[in-house]
């Protein structure tokens, strides 16, 4: 189900990204999926670098936080086998690479949790954490992790 509706906005998930460090993408344990820190690759490269407030805009950086969303559903779905396995997303944690005194990081985020509730219904409503930060891996704008509750 969860692919049809995936398929009715338009979406397609990329592959899941290999890690290019020492962790797993994605850690089950429980009933409970913890998905990495995803960064907004497009065939493996990030394509927009740098600050948000700077060299990014919010409205760039809004769409790096939907890449970032779909490379960690990529991910779970690699991990559980069918994302119709996810009986709710839990928490979102964002991270913005920020220029100084930008404080817009929940507009930012708002595009990543917009996405999951568009994708999940009730069951993408989830806690959140948005985050400035001085410096991603890569020079990356957004870096994105998940936490989902699934059956088995």
């Amino acid at each position: 189900m969860v692919d049809q509706r995936l398929a009715a906005l338009g979406i397609r998930l990329p592959e899941a990204a290999k890690p290019s460090f020492n962790y797993l993408p994605v850690t089950v344990h429980r009933g409970v999926a913890y998905v990495a820190g995803q960064l907004p690759k497009i065939d493996g490269e990030v394509k927009v670098r740098g600050k948000v407030g700077a060299e990014v805009d919010v409205v760039a950086a809004r769409e790096e936080a939907k890449i970032c969303i779909l490379q960690g559903l990529a991910c779970l779905r690699s991990a559980l086998g069918s994302l119709d396995r996810i009986e709710q997303v839990l928490k979102i944690n964002g991270y913005v690479a920020s220029a100084p005194g930008f404080n817009d990081q929940p507009k930012v985020l708002d595009a990543a949790s917009d996405l999951l509730v568009e994708i999940f219904g009730e069951r993408g409503r989830h806690a959140r954490a948005a985050v400035g930060v001085a410096e991603l891996p890569r020079n990356a704008a957004v870096e994105i992790e998940m936490i989902v509750a699934f059956r088995d």
